[in-house]
């Protein structure tokens, strides 16, 4: 059975952005983020994160950084009862430090590397799904996935996901 899903880009649009964010010390949620994929859990979405890291090929912190990051999300969203069903991130950066994350990747947005990705895995309602993200190349990459797509200017994310489910 077929589900419409609501993919999020992370920084900026689930927690604060405050430059290459990966200490879990540092986790600050935007106001309302739980409270939108909670909706979204409840109205039968899938939720899913997509979100370059390039601080990984810049050298800044390493993988297992990002997978604890995603952790620490998912056991405070546990706690209000909403998840998140897949974490996808891209690693890679053209002019990375670290030679073995230095390419250019069909994963990394504005490409739709990720998305495609979550599509191939998960019974999504592609007609019905949404992208909702703070930078130009988030739109992009949705709209290349072929999924509408939503810029996120801060504010209150429980109430932006209702306006556009509503």
């Amino acid at each position: 059975m077929k589900r419409p899903a609501i993919f999020f880009d992370r920084d900026g649009v689930l927690n604060e952005d405050s430059g290459y964010v990966f200490e879990i010390s540092k986790l600050k949620w935007i106001d309302g983020a739980r409270q939108a994929i909670k909706a979204a859990n409840d109205a039968g979405y899938f939720v899913f994160v997509v979100t370059n890291q390039s601080g990984i090929a810049r050298g800044l912190f390493e993988e297992t950084h990002v997978e604890a990051f995603h952790q620490a999300m998912i056991d405070d969203l546990a706690k209000i009862g909403a998840h998140i069903d897949a974490f996808e991130y891209c690693p890679y950066h053209p002019e990375a430090s670290i030679a073995r994350y230095r390419q250019m990747s069909a994963r990394r947005k504005p490409a739709p590397g990720m998305i495609i990705d979550l599509l191939e895995r998960f019974p999504v309602d592609v007609g019905r799904s949404i992208l909702i993200g703070d930078k130009p190349t988030d739109l992009e990459a949705a709209q290349a996935a072929g999924i509408k797509g939503y810029l996120f200017a801060g504010e209150n994310l429980e109430r932006f996901v209702s306006s556009i489910l509503e």
